[in-house]
């Protein structure tokens, strides 16, 4: 009897649910956009009962056109966009405060002042990551101090706090759970990665109150049971793991040296450095990849803020292109040879820069550039920002003879041609690219026995196709050197 398992892949412009068989195989899906708020210059917002909404909707509508019963699902995964904020009234359910997303920077002058006081190499020490609005710790912070009584409220234990995952969680077992898994609680920058706990010191630095945080389990566990009316049948929650996380899993990088890049609304390169946790000296990130069995695993990532949301933005704020997909027409026309740069600094730059203070540019335009140029440019950028986390890995000490590529991005083979040249390294597409999702059911499927173990996964991964470096290091360089000043140009460090 075939066995079901259900993702949910809560994103930052839409929520996604598919259904997979125990072949990792798509059976079908269900995808929905949702508001996207931007109050004033620098300050990202979603609604988090849309959120939830549009989550419950799509898996409904993957269930349904999968012909697929509640009855019949091993269990749920969840992943999520990380480090999105959501505080709510334990009683009630309700939030506080519209979620501050993770591209938020409204915090940027606390942080500056936090590493002002000299307080980042305790944090870097303790969680592996530095002082930025990106994570949760200073947007927790901010809604306590802006919310009228929620201070108090928090102290008094009537508040609950939740990274996206935790509070659809809530949700789907009727409050009952209130948990996260250790790959996104070490996203807060209140989590000691190396005690596998949270941190009383980092919480008194942040002013968070114990009280308000969920339980921490491993990325595969039982994070409880969901209301029976909401699919139609109970159904375990055993898998949770904050996107990236889930998109390495999804990718099996369960070797130390392995790396996925997952090209979404940011984009994210993760590189598995198995059970050390090892500090970057070029600004990258260290995370935890994921807990099984109790047992950490360590990766190093480097986070870029804008990738396809520089195409969402040429298409839906200039009009420059009516769909994503025409953008690789535009490339064909005009070549890798193009002379204009497109910084997406909307929301400051991330790593391995993380200048929060930048702002996004156009440069080298003539008066002979045309649309394409610019919508060229923009699938460049998400390239050039490739290649600066893969210097700083480099520079860290490691290898990378290839990159497994996901997400929406990877199936414009003219982009991921370029980044093959721009790289010099061979890049790896999957038969699913959809790898994020994947990897939450593959999460599930480890806690109810679906898969025996991590090599039995991946043993389920397919290329679809390789792309070789064909570029003359000469135009590599001078390329690259272009995007190296436009950098320069937008930079407030």
């Amino acid at each position: 009897m075939t066995r079901y398992l259900l993702a949910i892949d809560q994103g930052t412009t839409s929520s996604r649910a598919i259904v997979f068989d125990q072949r990792g195989t798509s059976v079908a899906a269900d995808q929905q956009e949702f508001p996207q708020y931007f109050p004033s210059d620098g300050r990202v917002e979603h609604d988090a009962t849309e959120i939830w909404e549009s989550t419950l909707s799509v898996c409904r509508g993957a269930l349904e056109q999968a012909s697929v019963d509640a009855s019949e699902l091993a269990g749920i995964g969840i992943t999520n966009q990380r480090e999105t904020t959501v505080i709510w009234e334990r009683a009630t359910g309700k939030p506080i405060h519209r979620a501050i997303v993770w591209q938020d920077r409204r915090t940027a002058s606390l942080c500056t002042k936090l590493k002002t006081d000299g307080h980042e190499s305790a944090v870097v020490e303790r969680t592996g990551l530095l002082i930025d609005p990106y994570f949760s710790a200073t947007k927790i912070a901010w809604i306590l101090d802006n919310v009228e009584g929620a201070r108090a409220r928090a102290e008094a234990g009537e508040l609950a706090f939740g990274t996206i995952d935790s509070w659809l969680l809530w949700n789907l077992t009727g409050g009952r759970s209130h948990y996260t898994d250790a790959s996104n609680a070490s996203r807060t920058a209140l989590f000691n990665i190396h005690e596998q706990r949270w941190d009383d010191e980092l919480l008194s630095l942040f002013r968070v109150p114990y009280s308000l945080l969920p339980d921490v389990l491993d990325s595969a566990a039982d994070f409880g049971e969901i209301e029976p009316h909401w699919l139609g049948a109970p159904v375990m929650v055993a898998g949770i793991a904050g996107d990236q996380q889930a998109a390495l899993i999804g990718q099996a990088c369960f070797k130390p040296g392995m790396a996925k890049s997952t090209y979404g609304t940011g984009c994210f390169l993760v590189a598995n450095t198995g059970s050390k946790a090892v500090r970057s000296e070029n600004r990258l990130l260290t995370t935890v990849a994921y807990r099984l069995g109790g047992k950490p695993c360590y990766a190093v990532e480097g986070s870029i803020f804008v990738a396809g949301a520089a195409m969402q933005w040429l298409r839906d704020g200039l009009k420059l292109i009516s769909h994503a997909n025409e953008s690789s027409v535009h490339a064909e026309t005009v070549g890798v040879e193009n002379s204009v740069y497109l910084v997406p600094a909307f929301t400051g730059l991330g790593a391995p820069h993380w200048d929060p203070h930048a702002r996004g540019a156009i440069m080298g335009l003539t008066r002979d550039t045309g649309i394409g140029e610019i919508v060229t440019a923009g699938l460049q950028s998400v390239c050039y920002q490739t290649k600066d986390l893969v210097r700083a890995i480099l520079n860290d000490g490691a290898t990378l003879g290839s990159l497994r590529v996901d997400g929406g991005m990877v199936v414009n083979d003219w982009l991921m041609q370029f980044l093959a040249d721009i790289l010099n390294v061979t890049v790896d597409r999957p038969r699913v690219t959809e790898t994020t999702a994947l990897g939450a059911a593959y999460l599930a499927g480890l806690q109810t026995g679906v898969y025996e173990s991590l090599e039995q996964i991946a043993e389920l991964w397919e290329c679809e196709r390789q792309f070789h470096s064909e570029m003359r290091p000469a135009l590599r360089e001078s390329l690259y050197a272009g995007w190296l000043d436009a950098i320069e140009r937008v930079s407030n460090n």
